[in-house]
């Protein structure tokens, strides 16, 4: 038995290690590139993984409070970045 958990908590943690470096690629566009179509979907990016590692974590914990919140934010969370991403084009162009 207490291989088993051990072996499950190892796991989790390499797993939202291995989320967390994923996590780093998009911070790191964002950081170099000028144009703001790629910075905004590096955001979106951000976004979307962290709300992945929320739901990890919430699964992990057993907790659905943390859950709920980050399906929400998968489902509200990108339209606004995509929809603030073409007003800003928008702007540029006039």
């Amino acid at each position: 038995m207490t291989i088993n958990v051990d072996l499950s908590l190892n796991l989790n943690l390499i797993i939202l290690f291995a989320m967390l470096l994923a996590l780093l690629i998009p911070i790191y566009e964002a950081w170099k590139d000028e144009n703001i179509w790629q910075t905004m979907l590096a955001f979106a990016s951000i976004s979307t993984k962290t709300a992945i590692i929320a739901m990890v974590v919430s699964v992990i914990r057993d907790d659905w409070m943390i859950g709920v919140v980050s399906v929400i934010i998968l489902s509200v969370g990108d339209a606004g970045i995509m929809l603030l991403a073409h007003i800003l084009k928008r702007l540029r162009e006039t």
